[in-house]
């Protein structure tokens, strides 16, 4: 089978989306290789398992079904049908990789980055001395039941050193995401139930500078519940690591629409800005900006309310006390908590009264004529008052300056964005597609002699045992996760070494193959050169 009818057969099944049934077969066939699974330099094709179209040899007709070993379901295929991961199908009795396998490329032509400069010799074109092509782990297969060696092994030279990449695709029932939300607003208690769909799939857990967080999938919610919960949360992570909207709900709080490197969408409202601070922060850098032009600022906020007059920085320009009296606790001077409950008004509490967090001003301090402003500390709410006759707050017509004060602290605020973090424990059984020991490749990437990246982007290990890592899906390819019906998600991983950290680590030595052999079979992608930007 040719690359071309490769291509049209992976386009055929996405557009028909079929999948195949779980009923008894009459005719029943199982995968039987035309050879051993060789990926030795040399070797002349028609033996190996791996082909350049990723195809396996089968004992069948064009009317018999297959059985797919990719995974613990092991679905039975019938012709022109996929599996039920849609990731697996049966063209003409042969089982095919519906998604083609990706190489990143890094080239001027792909629109790579040029710098205008050189630190001597003919500069080549690089940023950061990187190889040109990496081979990522999408598309490229599992080795499951794990006895076998990973799908793709692969061998490179980098500034004349022997190097080794090996990629699978790994199953991972013990995974989840974390989800980075900036906004100032309240979406929910710490601890309360997030769901998605109606089925619980994770929980809120400690809040952030300036964001909400949740911790989203894991085994338990994975296999611990119904079935339906399973499914669910299966999809929902997958969804957020493909980087699509997600709608999730929280017991307690709020509505809000999730999607990586998108703003969030709070109640049905799209966030612009994430706070600059805390209130008390927000007094801090604002200060000098404020003296003179106005007697009394209050900068509110969930956690921590700022006010001038009482703040350091306050008393260090001199600010004369105002007699201003908040409600809440009071911390060290010029900073409160619990000036009202958590909420979606201003500066992330439930008022839309901000006089409604201040108590009677002291007669013996305060003066008619005071002016105030009031501000959140994201800018998006502001209020000028000056003090009547009797002392209270009447709100005026804010002053030019003071305007561009808030304006200023809108500026200084980072857009609000949803951040996405993978998380996935790979210490398992896929280890043995690297090695015939696997704790020695958990060992080898304790001691950084191998990196670990998934979809060609950087991952973060853990400290401690296994091989734990979290990734940011903006950076990885688009479409790179899918997923099992066991259920669990399947993510892509890749190990890179030095050749003979490999061989010492008691790699599959007899299955490296070239990487000039993948460039006529594999879907080339320019990598990415800035965050956020997908290949």
């Amino acid at each position: 089978m040719g690359n071309l009818s490769y291509y049209a057969a992976a386009g055929f099944f996405r557009v028909a989306c079929r999948l195949t049934g779980f009923g008894l077969a009459r005719r029943i066939v199982r995968i039987r290789m035309n050879g051993p699974r060789c990926r030795r330099e040399g070797c002349n094709g028609q033996a190996c398992h791996w082909l350049a179209n990723m195809a396996m040899e089968v004992t069948a007709t064009s009317g018999d079904k297959i059985r797919c070993d990719a995974c613990p379901v092991m679905c039975y295929i019938k012709p022109g049908a996929a599996g039920a991961c849609d990731r697996y199908a049966n063209h003409d009795g042969q089982l095919v990789r519906v998604d083609p396998h990706i190489v990143l490329e890094r080239t001027v032509e792909h629109g790579g980055r040029v710098v205008p400069f050189q630190a001597g010799g003919d500069w080549d074109g690089k940023i950061v001395n990187q190889p040109d092509v990496f081979v990522t782990a999408i598309g490229a297969g599992t080795t499951y039941p794990d006895y076998k060696p990973a799908p793709f092994i692969v061998s490179s030279e980098v500034d004349g050193i022997d190097m080794v990449t090996v990629v699978t695709e790994g199953i991972f029932s013990y995974c989840g995401v974390k989800v980075k939300i900036d906004t100032d607003r309240h979406l929910g208690p710490e601890t309360a139930t997030v769901r998605a769909q109606g089925e619980a799939v994770g929980h809120v857990t400690t809040g952030e500078y300036g964001s909400q967080m949740l911790s989203l999938g894991g085994v338990h919610h994975l296999t611990g519940g119904s079935k339906k919960e399973g499914r669910v949360t299966c999809d929902t992570l997958m969804d957020l690591s493909n980087c699509k909207p997600v709608e999730l709900t929280i017991d307690g709080g709020a509505t809000v629409i999730v999607q990586a490197g998108r703003p969030p969408v709070v109640n049905g409202t799209a966030e612009e800005r994430m706070r600059v601070g805390c209130g008390s922060a927000t007094i801090g850098m604002f200060a000098k900006q404020w003296h003179g032009k106005v007697d009394e600022v209050v900068v509110v906020d969930d956690h921590i309310t700022g006010v001038l007059s009482e703040h350091q920085a306050g008393k260090l320009l001199d600010i004369a006390d105002t007699g201003i009296k908040m409600k809440g606790r009071r911390s060290t001077p010029g900073r409160y908590f619990q000036v009202a409950e958590p909420g979606t008004g201003w500066g992330g509490t439930n008022i839309s009264d901000p006089l409604s967090v201040l108590g009677p001003f002291n007669a013996k301090e305060a003066r008619p004529g005071l002016t105030m402003l009031m501000v959140s500390t994201t800018g998006e709410h502001a209020g000028y008052y000056v003090l009547d006759e009797a002392l209270r707050p009447i709100e005026a017509e804010m002053p030019r300056d003071l305007r561009l004060s808030v304006e200023r602290i809108q500026e200084n605020c980072e857009p609000a964005l949803c951040t996405v973090l993978f998380m996935g424990g790979a210490g398992g059984s896929l280890r043995a597609g690297v090695t015939d020991n696997p704790v020695r490749l958990t060992r080898s990437v304790k001691d950084a002699l191998t990196r670990v990246t998934s979809g060609g982007a950087p991952v973060y290990v853990w400290p401690g045992g296994g091989i734990t890592f979290m990734v940011d899906v903006t950076l990885m390819p688009a479409g790179a996760f899918g997923y099992v019906p066991t259920p669990a998600l399947v993510a892509p991983i890749e190990f890179t070494m030095k050749l003979s950290d490999y061989a010492a680590l008691g790699g599959h030595m007899d299955y490296i193959r070239p990487l000039s052999s993948l460039r006529d079979s594999a879907e080339l992608r320019p990598m990415p050169y800035t965050p956020g930007r997908r290949a």
